[in-house]
């Protein structure tokens, strides 16, 4: 009489376990990705949070907490597409000469704002901010005060601060910069960009620069 071989033991069932921190952040960053996507195809007051949940596979509870509501959500998309080109303190420590450091920070603030998806959603919120104010507080907080801010400390610093005229009114100088950096506000928003030479783009910007430069620098 033969003895049955045994059937080997059926592994247990392993435990699910908590998602490990690259799934985490592969799921904030389609949550984000996700959002800012809904929002510029239907705008921001005409897509809910139940939608943006259910597209990207979480629950509303999770928006809730994670950014307090769709204003937070909204705040958090602006800020993921604005570290794409920039961080938000490299200009504090920033040890290279005044010129090199305000040249390379306009390129990245230049090439930000007129990325499509960028004008897309200025777009968006000109045509929102007067109706939805909670719309033009986020916009504002996650985006120009944050990069206002960040000039400012800036120029402030007394390394800097000694380069520039005495009689400067140092609060002025970022809306200043900006406003050199994006050039013809009404042709970026009223008309299609049309394409032109990089080459062309950079020697454009370089002469406002100029002219900025003129315009806070001591005399030599």
């Amino acid at each position: 009489m033969t003895t049955a071989t045994p059937a080997p033991p059926v592994p247990a069932a392993k435990s699910a376990g908590r998602p490990r921190a690259s799934e985490l952040e592969a799921r904030h960053n389609n949550l984000i990705d996700t959002a800012g996507q809904l929002m510029l195809k239907h705008g921001y007051g005409k897509v809910s949070l139940e939608t943006i949940a259910r597209e990207a596979h979480v629950a509303v509870r999770t928006i809730y907490v994670k950014f307090g509501g769709k204003a937070g959500l909204f705040q958090a998309v602006l800020s993921a597409n604005r570290a794409r080109f920039y961080a938000p303190n490299e200009m504090d420590q920033d040890t290279r000469p005044l010129k090199e450091v305000v040249a390379a920070f306009s390129l990245q603030f230049y090439d930000m704002i007129n990325a499509p998806e960028a004008l897309s959603m200025q777009r968006m919120v000109m045509a929102e901010a007067g109706t939805n104010p909670e719309l033009s507080e986020s916009f504002y907080e996650a985006g120009p005060r944050q990069t206002r801010d960040m000039l400012a400390r800036f120029f402030a610093r007394p390394d800097i601060r000694a380069q520039l005229r005495d009689d400067l009114p140092l609060d002025l100088v970022p809306s200043f910069l900006l406003n050199c950096i994006q050039g013809d506000l009404f042709g970026r928003f009223l008309f299609q960009p049309v394409a032109r030479p990089r080459e062309e783009m950079v020697q454009a910007l370089e002469q406002r620069l100029d002219l900025f430069y003129r315009s806070i620098l001591r005399a030599p």
